[in-house]
């Protein structure tokens, strides 16, 4: 039965601070009902970092099979479907001996795991009793509640218990009852709960009683929520979805509009997106897969049966069309505006008669197709021939008048022909274009992309074969005024020159790169509120003036990187200017960091990785008054000696130590960071022992350590 906790107790270990210290990799993977074995393995294979240069069932299953025989790994499969499932997967697994490697499944077919190992141990997850039930109800109701509050009347308790018990004792119920009341505050809201509810669980009975609960749950929302709800059924089962990116595709289709033209400065569309996600996070229709630092929603997604509940809903409505496998035929898209693809199919099979507008690509769409086995004339003509279908594909797009939104997703990457064509230019009415790891032959984006001045979201992260993947850029970024979120190509031509001044609108800039870009563009941009800067340094003339770097006061992330090195004067008066900043990536060499008042009090976050940093960076950071995560990666610092005195890093919940290869010693006071949860150690071999320090923690939580020496693991007992 779906809906009483497999996936959340599964987590639970998953992320137990014995279990981590316990195995020296875990991997968690989705086995969805159409899963791709090749696919699931793949993924799998990248979780163990382990290099993988074939296709072929058969290497790859025997390579999976060998690793997980000979290390120690936690292999978590969640939600197999079927003994069929299985069997297609055993292969790569060593179950059946006696293996370094322990393999955890959920199901709601509890024969497959008999049916996988006669050995296993089987834990069936009961539904709740009535008093556990109300307690878990009261949580999630009641969570805005001061805990000293009286929370409940007699009345409202007694309509309560009522709901909960006819919930039957399914935990996903309970909590989606809990979040459609969490948005109640008076005793006729409750009862208006309370009557609909009572007609809705008539309908059906046990595992019924989760799909009718769940239709409450949408019906109970708000008119401006429910296009929200229904545009996460375009999103394959359990996909994590970036909420940066669902907010610019809801913007982008309309469905989120703000009162910015009405001289309201705070209510820009995107916070307005934001807190729509937040409602339905609130109400248990969106479950958070991970926060930032400011606690805000990173990822999410959707249980399977809420995602059900969403997907039939939306096709019921007309929402949407999503292709699998079946072929896709007039009669079910004439009057659908959106078009989503799960599986492969040709562009050509969308018929240009449709007046789309949306088109998102979650699987390559220019795959190729089994080539000849010996290189010939007819292995010549079988290229040309495939290089001239793709080139008809992407004119094919150019069809498209009305299109708002083009996307390549996940799994929709890859090699996509000669070049990226000029039709593009014709999609005059797009707001959302993402090109995002897309590859070509040629190096060139077509000028006919200044056409798009609708757009809001360009991401041309792209790249070419040739050339070590450097891409050419006209000069026409500048016309699309209504940018809000640009994603230039991580690597650019020398020739490539582009004036952004008219960006007046800019929210996020990545891959701004100095040898490119114009450097005062970027006190134009008084809206700006993420920034990655890449390549030389060089702002002489903006330091001997005293001129501010970014005029915004609104930037909270800001990502820098090169391979030649940073003066620590420049950064420091690039940091004056950001006075709001909330996260700082830093992946360049630099000899020390600038003084702590140089930083917003406001960072929370702070990522740095290859700085090379000569003297210990802890005296610095520790003085952040709402640091909550801390990362040093690979020669961040390459000295010998670190300390943390006390009393500091007063709100520091994660840690990380990778590859910092050099740290021999690490130094705590016993008051340092008396908020840590999270402490990660992965490759660094030269430090002895953890500080003594960290042993008076009481918060700690997860201690992951990771290819450390035999002689600190010993050390640790």
């Amino acid at each position: 039965m779906g809906g009483l906790g497999k996936t959340t107790l599964a987590k639970k270990i998953y992320r137990h601070s014995h279990v981590i210290s316990h195995f020296n990799c875990l991997v968690w993977v989705y086995i969805s009902q159409q899963f791709q074995k090749i696919r699931v393995w793949k993924d799998i294979l990248s979780s163990l970092q382990i290099v993988n240069n074939t296709d072929k069932d058969e290497e790859l299953a025997e390579k999976l099979h060998n690793f997980l025989k000979d290390n120690k790994c936690l292999v978590i499969l969640d939600d197999i479907w079927s003994i069929e499932a299985w069997d297609s997967l055993k292969y790569a697994f060593p179950v059946a001996m006696n293996s370094n490697s322990k393999f955890l499944l959920t199901s709601r077919n509890k024969e497959i795991v008999s049916h996988a190992d006669r050995r296993g141990y089987l834990h069936e997850l009961q539904c709740l009793n009535d008093d556990e039930s109300w307690k878990l109800f009261q949580k999630i109701a009641f969570s805005q509640a001061h805990p000293t509050e009286n929370i409940t009347d007699a009345k409202m308790e007694e309509l309560g218990k009522e709901m909960v018990h006819q919930c039957a004792g399914l935990p996903l119920a309970i909590i989606v009852l809990g979040g459609i009341l969490a948005t109640k505050s008076s005793i006729h809201e409750w009862q208006i709960v309370h009557k609909n509810a009572k007609s809705y669980l008539k309908k059906g009975k046990g595992a019924q009683h989760i799909e009718h609960v769940l239709a409450l749950s949408y019906d109970n929302l708000p008119p401006y929520l429910k296009s929200c709800f229904l545009y996460l059924s375009q999103f394959p089962k359990d996909y994590e979805i970036p909420a940066e990116r669902l907010i610019q595709l809801w913007i982008a289709e309309g469905i989120v509009s703000s009162t910015e033209d009405d001289g309201n400065r705070e209510e820009v569309m995107e916070d307005v997106a934001e807190g729509f996600l937040d409602k339905l996070v609130e109400r248990c229709m969106v479950q958070v897969g991970e926060r930032d630092p400011t606690l805000k929603v990173k990822t999410c997604h959707m249980h399977d049966l809420m995602r059900d509940l969403c997907l039939s809903t939306a096709k019921k409505e007309n929402f949407l069309s999503i292709i699998n496998d079946s072929s896709l035929s007039p009669s079910n898209t004439r009057v659908v505006r959106r078009i989503v693809v799960h599986q492969h199919i040709h562009v050509q099979r969308i018929k240009s008669s449709i007046p789309l507008r949306s088109i998102l690509f979650f699987w390559h769409p220019f795959v190729m197709e089994s080539e000849p086995d010996e290189v010939d004339f007819w292995w010549f003509v079988w290229v040309v021939s495939l290089i001239l279908k793709w080139q008809r594909s992407w004119n094919m797009f150019g069809n498209f008048k009305k299109l708002r939104v083009l996307s390549f997703e996940g799994g929709a990457k890859g090699y996509s022909g000669v070049k990226l064509s000029s039709a593009i230019g014709n999609l005059i009415h797009l707001r959302f274009l993402n090109l995002g790891d897309i590859a070509f032959s040629c190096p060139h984006i077509p000028s006919s992309l200044g056409n798009l001045r609708c757009l809001q979201t360009l991401n041309l992260r792209i790249y070419s074969f040739l050339d070590d993947g450097v891409m050419n850029v006209p000069n026409i970024i500048w016309k699309l005024e209504q940018l809000r979120h640009l994603y230039l190509p991580d690597r650019m031509t020398d020739k490539t020159k582009l004036k952004l001044h008219t960006l007046t609108n800019i929210l996020t800039l990545i891959n701004f790169n100095t040898r490119n870009c114009l450097v005062a563009d970027l006190s134009k941009f008084t809206k700006l509120r993420k920034l990655g800067i890449c390549g030389p340094f060089d702002f002489k003339e903006e330091l001997d003036k005293n001129l501010p770097i970014i005029a915004s006061d609104c930037l909270r992330s800001l990502s820098i990187w090169n391979d030649k090195g940073i003066d620590p004067k420049v950064l420091a008066h690039l940091l004056l200017s950001c006075v709001n900043l909330c996260e700082l990536i830093l992946e360049v060499k630099i000899e020390k960091l600038p003084d702590f008042y140089h930083f917003s009090l406001s960072i929370a976050y702070v990522h740095l990785i290859k700085c090379k940093l000569v003297e210990d960076p802890m005296p610095t950071l520790e003085k952040l008054p709402n640091l909550r995560v801390l990362e040093l990666y690979e020669n961040a610092f390459i000295g010998k000696e670190m300390v943390c005195s006390a009393p500091h890093f007063p709100k520091l919940k994660s840690l990380t130590l990778k590859c910092v290869w050099d740290l021999e010693k690490w130094k705590e006071e016993e008051v340092a960071m008396p908020a840590l949860r999270h402490l990660e150690i992965r490759r660094c071999e030269k430090l002895k022992m953890l500080p003594d320090g960290l042993r008076c923690i009481a918060t700690l939580q997860e201690l992951k350590i990771e290819y450390m020496p035999k002689e600190f693991k010993d050390k640790m007992v």
